[in-house]
């Protein structure tokens, strides 16, 4: 992967493999959890320009998502169905001991011909591990484990007879072969991880080689950007910027408002109280107060990852401008959620991709970028 300020944005998008669509609203949803579905829906996204996709994690039902697909299964069964998407399993600490899961990871990438990814997910949803007899541990304990969990994973990948000692794992002449495919730009499958908290950023800074953040306006952005990059220069090293935004594209901004007013007036109450519920603690448990959804209104939990505050809703041409703005302040990669996945994964590859190109090119010779009107 380009390691330059200029690299052109990259996209990845959520896989619909959880039932109930990417957002908590009655609204009709033409998406669907089945592996049909998205195997077909992995073949476009390839074909429209994505990069990578990210399987999302859950075990049982909760908040409108009846029904799961296990994440590292169904993203082999994805690698397998395309030829140069990278796919990103979600994982929990706690719930794998990471050197079994480096293991299964280093499989993937020999069969996938190298483009098997990880997004170690620290855990919000308690009652998950309390159904599994697991302990719940507070936040910032929760980012401990997390980073001991990365350290194992990056060990076994790298390092014959691997040796660890921490407070949660322990290796005691682990050797892991075959070891995962690797290249210039890729020792080892890329590590992902979520969160927004102090903690977060802080590991991350130490660890991760991806930085996920919930959608944010600019300001938001540049502020996350600015202290993940300082955390990682700490270390030197360099930790790229993942941006979650939820798309509504359509030809005209009225059409776009007026879908995103519809989902929100459709959204499930008790649904979306019961997710404010059950991550209220993400961000309440921190000290300073930073934690993912710390202060998501109703409106921004409709969509689980605050997607509609990123702002990509209107024409090809808002939202392009927007994505280019984005990478202007430091984002190299778009995660995108959608309504109606097939359709709207095609308009995204057919008009709003070209125009992100030419804009890029426009900003890279130094012609700029206007400014959007709103934050």
């Amino acid at each position: 992967m380009p390691d330059t300020p200029h690299s052109p944005l990259q996209f990845a998008y959520w896989v619909p493999n959880v039932s109930g669509g990417l957002v908590v609203s009655d609204i009709e949803q033409r998406t669907d959890w089945s592996y049909d579905y998205n195997r077909r829906l992995a073949v476009l996204a390839e074909d429209n320009g994505f990069d990578y996709a990210l399987t999302q994690v859950r075990y049982m039902a909760s908040y409108g998502a009846a029904y799961q697909h296990e994440s590292t299964s169904f993203s082999l069964a994805l690698l397998l169905a395309t030829q140069r998407l990278k796919v990103i399993a979600a994982v929990h600490p706690g719930l794998w001991h990471p050197a079994v899961l480096a293991k299964l990871v280093a499989t993937v990438d020999h069969i996938s011909g190298g483009r098997a990814a990880v997004n170690v997910v620290s855990g919000w949803f308690k009652g998950e591990f309390t159904a599994l007899g697991e302990p719940w541990l507070e936040h910032d304990e929760r980012y401990r484990r997390a980073e001991e969990f990365i350290r194992v994973l990056r060990a076994s990948w790298t390092t014959d007879d691997a040796q660890f000692a921490g407070d949660f794992y322990r290796l005691r002449g682990f050797d892991l072969k075959p070891k995962p495919l690797t290249g210039p730009d890729r020792p080892h499958p890329e590590i992902f991880q979520g969160g927004n908290s102090t903690a977060a950023r802080a590991m991350a800074g130490r660890v991760s080689d991806w930085y996920f953040s919930n959608g944010k306006d600019f300001d938001g952005v540049s502020e996350q950007v600015a202290e993940v990059g300082a955390a990682a220069a700490a270390h030197g090293r360099r930790v790229r910027f993942g941006l979650n935004g939820f798309l509504i594209a359509r030809d005209t901004e009225a059409e776009a408002r007026e879908t995103l007013r519809e989902v929100v007036a459709k959204a499930n109450p008790e649904a979306v109280a019961g997710f404010r519920d059950a991550v209220k603690q993400a961000g309440s448990s921190t000290g300073d107060g930073k934690g993912m959804w710390a202060d998501s209104s109703f409106e921004d939990l409709v969509q689980y990852n605050d997607g509609f505050r990123t702002k990509l809703i209107g024409t090809p041409e808002q939202i392009a401008t927007r994505l280019v703005e984005y990478r202007k302040r430091g984002v190299d990669l778009a995660l995108l959620g959608f309504l109606h996945y097939h359709e709207e994964v095609q308009y995204f590859g057919t008009h709003v991709l070209p125009i992100v190109r030419a804009l890029e090119a426009d900003a890279d010779r130094g012609a700029g970028v206007p400014e959007p009107v709103t934050r």
